[in-house]
């Protein structure tokens, strides 16, 4: 039985065109989670756009825009099934303009790889996807080198990759020696699921097996109940199905919950009527699954992307404001105080004004380097005070790490991210 499987959610990033989706799209084919007749047929769909060799990607393309770009847009998610686990996996987009739906990714995803492509190897986005994941959370990385065939399977190229790659793990604090590095090839099926016969110098697992080798993820089931949403439908026959992952705690049928923020900023209050994952019905959703819902008392002018379903004993705080500790990114110049990106927290967008720069941290001992500083530059790491310019349900990572990490986007750019240290409450 697949149930007794624990779930994990994988996630893959990596910059436009280096192959995540044939990367995946091959997972499931030669896992047997696509049929030969399916894949068949969207051969047939590529090479009349156009596309040949794009059938692997169109298994997570499924967006008829997607097919005739080549690229991906929004999330996309598939079930396989592994040794150990039943995975879900998220093919996030790496077009620059997709990031905010690569944070959403990211935000959900127990493990992540990396892909890059051998023959152009690092890119401008890369840090910046290394950083995403680092401040979502990501804790297990592996790095998958993809189109491995345009470099001649070569080792020297393998090496230079992730030489380069090391650097930047290094930069964002995560160790290159005990980083999984995977030569591959999504389009040829080289250390996908099988073995290559055309590396014989790498030794490591398969992207498969490196699943498999990441550690099980620790289930929050502890924590009170929140599932922030992703999406709302209007399904016949059902009614409203508000569709996101189960953050932390335990959903239940019968259960009653608030939708916050809502609408007013007040919540909405609810009983859930039914929970449904993967076209199957569910008496309860522990956390870490992503399930589509159904609330008595709640309808589609009443729950909207980036609400958050929790326990009614215990609802997610509305803030005034919050303290939260920040790493520049990717600004243009300096960010001084006044300034109001974009906040993107768990699915929520909310705009938010910077109100006060507390203090500069040293980001690898954590101390404080100078007090009130006047701006920050890129690299710089701080404590900041920050007012959101809307109702903004929003946890400190004290009482709910899950719900405490964002990112600070502007102009189409991730400018920073970081995590919520200390809320003050809405009265």
């Amino acid at each position: 039985m697949a149930k007794d499987k624990p779930s994990m959610n994988v996630v893959f990033v990596g910059h436009v065109d280096a192959g995540k989706s044939t990367c995946v799209g091959r997972m499931m084919f030669d896992g047997g989670a696509v049929t030969e007749q399916e894949m068949k047929q969207l051969r047939e769909e590529a090479e009349k756009h156009g596309k040949a060799g794009f059938e692997f990607a169109y298994v997570m393309d499924n967006i008829k825009e997607e097919r005739e770009r080549g690229v991906t847009i929004d999330l996309s998610y598939k079930k396989l099934l592994t040794d150990k686990y039943e995975i879900t996996i998220i093919d996030a987009p790496g077009h620059r303009d997709f990031v905010k739906n690569m944070i959403t990714g990211a935000s959900q995803a127990d493990a992540a790889f990396l892909t890059i492509a051998a023959p152009s190897g690092v890119q401008p986005q890369t840090t910046e996807h290394l950083w995403l994941l680092r401040t979502m959370g990501v804790k297990n990385l592996a790095i998958s080198v993809n189109k491995m065939d345009a470099a001649d399977y070569s080792e020297e190229k393998f090496n230079k990759v992730k030489e380069d790659v090391g650097k930047l793990l290094s930069q964002v604090g995560i160790n290159p020696e005990t980083t999984q590095f995977i030569p591959c090839s999504g389009l040829m099926g080289d250390n996908i699921v099988a073995k290559s016969t055309n590396m014989d110098w790498y030794k490591g697992p398969t992207i498969r097996e490196q699943i498999d080798k990441f550690p099980a993820p620790e289930s929050p089931t502890n924590l009170p109940m929140r599932m922030p949403v992703q999406d709302v439908y209007d399904i016949t026959g059902i009614g409203t199905v508000p569709v996101g992952k189960v953050e932390t705690g335990i959903m239940k049928i019968g259960m009653k919950v608030v939708v916050l923020p809502g609408r007013t900023g007040e919540g909405i209050a609810g009983e859930l009527k039914t929970i449904e994952a993967h076209h199957e019905t569910h008496a309860e959703a522990p956390a870490g699954m992503n399930v589509g819902v159904n609330i008595r008392g709640v309808g589609k002018k009443d729950i909207a992307r980036g609400d958050v379903i929790c326990e009614a004993a215990n609802p997610v705080p509305i803030v005034e404001e919050f303290i939260g500790q920040i790493a520049v990114i990717n600004h243009p110049t300096v960010l001084a105080k006044g300034y109001t990106p974009v906040f993107h927290i768990h699915t929520a967008q909310v705009p938010c004004q910077i109100t006060e720069l507390i203090a500069q941290i040293d980001p690898k001992s954590g101390q404080v380097i100078k007090e009130n500083p006047d701006f920050l530059k890129n690299g710089d790491v701080a404590k900041v005070r920050i007012k959101p310019q809307g109702n903004l349900a929003l946890e400190a990572q004290g009482d709910n790490p899950y719900m405490a990490r964002f990112a600070i986007r502007d102009a189409g750019a991730t400018v920073a991210a970081g995590m919520c240290v200390e809320i003050t409450k809405k009265k």
